[in-house]
């Protein structure tokens, strides 16, 4: 019998020798006035007479992290949602039979104690025990005190081991949430309103991803979990509305590296009469005002890099930025021949597919050889149109369009554009779209025509901002893989 095993056998063991002694393992509620940090920022900010006159008013509860019996008197460490603080559990006070089953309490049992604060020689502000009860009995021992939960695989998989013992990995999602309300009081500020859009849909759009399928059976159909929530975003200018965003959590049946996760939470929003560089404009306020209500500063540190996060940011044009990396002006797609465009992706190493279009290959020079050198934020700009089929074409200049990526750390945070609202157009760029998707590219758009019906109804002038939350939140805490900001990632099926 291993350690582990013994140490369950064990605790089952106590658990029924409680339910002999007519003690509920398992509690229905319990009162606390406290968390373990209050307790000690409050007293430590009394005054002696005021310490001197508090009462059994301290009603704490928690997991037991640590025990210390010494005879008639013992110490442990109670965890609770905020912090730690020590408790002192005294024979003489707490009488013979509640000490007793004290002792026989284990780590990572839950407890409510109710007793007067104090502060021992060593300093440490303690609860002196007066009361105390079980609230829960744990059957499983927590990883070993010195060791904790190292193994990355088995932290993610067990997250709710991981946040018990490595309280740092709380503080990450705690943060995350900060950061999601400091951006809806941005955008509330700036006017928009928070909506809610499908999850399942029945035609995927908004972004160029290979879809998750799904069967309906009561009416018969096949749904795709929504891969980008932007098209029903538009919908909404449509019918009147002029600023909308959603936090929605979007599905793409991709591979995962350190910044991709099958399931991910993007914050998209749709302002009318607005173009991208409005939406340019508003994303860099956005970062700063988030920065500087989260961290209190727009100067931060990320994977050993400084980064300044003060607007504004920095603006690229794609083929500027091509040209400075190989050498090579793509300025005038039509006059550059397809073999000219693979031969610079051949001499720079970087792999393209046979099929893959003159414009296709440039977005790809961009991304491997220009977006992992760019560490303070800026704006790549006009991509080409064939690989921005829902962008409105750069005035003059029909062969790009008028779409931005944020990049900060070598990292896409964002992708944004002045929304293509010609319905014939969008037509033309989905046929090409669905070619595409006949040749086997699984990540291709699919015509909507339900959607082209919205456009000729008329939309206003318009432009999104889409910014992954995930992302933003590894550049925040300083985490450089999207794992450690997503409470529960995908895995693979655990080995038995």
């Amino acid at each position: 019998m291993d350690t582990e095993t013994r140490i369950i056998s064990e605790r089952k063991q106590k658990l029924e020798e409680l339910k002999k002694a007519g003690i509920n393992p398992y509690s229905y509620r319990y009162e606390k006035n406290a968390l373990a940090a209050e307790i000690k920022q409050v007293y430590d900010k009394l005054k002696k007479e005021e310490k001197d006159s508090m009462h059994n008013a301290v009603r704490v509860a928690g997991r037991i992290m640590t025990k210390r019996i010494m005879g008639k008197a013992s110490f442990a460490h109670l965890q609770d949602e905020s912090s730690q603080i020590q408790l002192y559990f005294k024979q003489d006070e707490l009488g013979k039979v509640a000490y007793n089953l004290f002792k026989k309490l284990d780590i990572g049992d839950i407890i409510g104690v109710e007793g007067k604060v104090f502060k021992t020689k060593k300093g440490e502000v303690t609860v002196n025990v007066k009361k105390f009860e079980l609230l829960t009995k744990s059957l499983r021992p927590l990883p070993e005190k010195f060791h904790g939960l190292k193994d990355t695989e088995l932290r993610y998989r067990q997250r709710y081991v991981d946040l018990i013992v490595n309280p740092e990995v709380k503080k990450t999602f705690i943060i995350r949430s900060k950061i999601i309300q400091a951006i809806r009081e941005f955008l509330h500020k700036e006017g928009f309103i928070e909506v809610e859009t499908p999850a399942l849909q029945p035609i995927y759009g908004g972004a160029t991803a290979r879809p998750f399928i799904t069967q309906h059976h009561a009416l018969k159909m096949p749904l795709y979990l929504r891969i980008s929530d932007e098209m029903y975003l538009k919908r909404l200018i449509v019918g009147g509305f002029e600023r909308v965003f959603e936090f929605c959590t979007d599905f793409r049946n991709e591979g995962i590296d350190t910044s991709h996760n099958p399931e991910f939470t993007q914050m998209e929003t749709m302002a009318a009469y607005d173009d991208y560089n409005d939406s340019m404009k508003r994303t860099e306020r956005m970062i700063e005002f988030v920065a500087k209500k989260i961290l209190g500063t727009t100067e931060i540190e990320f994977d050993g890099k400084k980064i300044s996060l003060k607007a504004s940011f920095k603006r690229l044009k794609m083929v500027d930025a091509v040209k400075e990396a190989t050498g090579v002006d793509f300025s005038n797609l039509k006059e550059m021949s397809l073999e000219k465009a693979r031969e610079v992706a051949r001499k720079h190493k970087v792999d393209i597919d046979e099929d893959m279009s003159v414009g296709f290959i440039l977005a790809e020079l961009c991304s491997e050889l220009v977006e992992s050198k760019i560490i303070n934020p800026a704006f790549i700009i006009d991509y080409p149109r064939d690989v921005s089929p829902l962008a409105k074409p750069v005035k003059n200049n029909p062969e790009f369009t008028e779409r931005f990526e944020l990049i900060i750390a070598g990292m896409e945070l964002g992708n944004m554009y002045s929304e293509l609202n010609d319905p014939a157009e969008l037509r033309r760029n989905w046929k090409e779209q669905e070619e595409r998707l006949k040749k086997g590219d699984e990540e291709a758009q699919r015509v909507d025509e339900d959607f082209i019906k919205a456009m000729e109804y008329g939309m206003p002038p318009t432009s999104g901002i889409g910014i992954g939350i995930d992302r933003l939140v590894m550049l925040l805490t300083n985490n450089t893989s999207i794992r450690e900001v997503i409470l529960f990632p995908t895995l693979r099926s655990e080995k038995k």
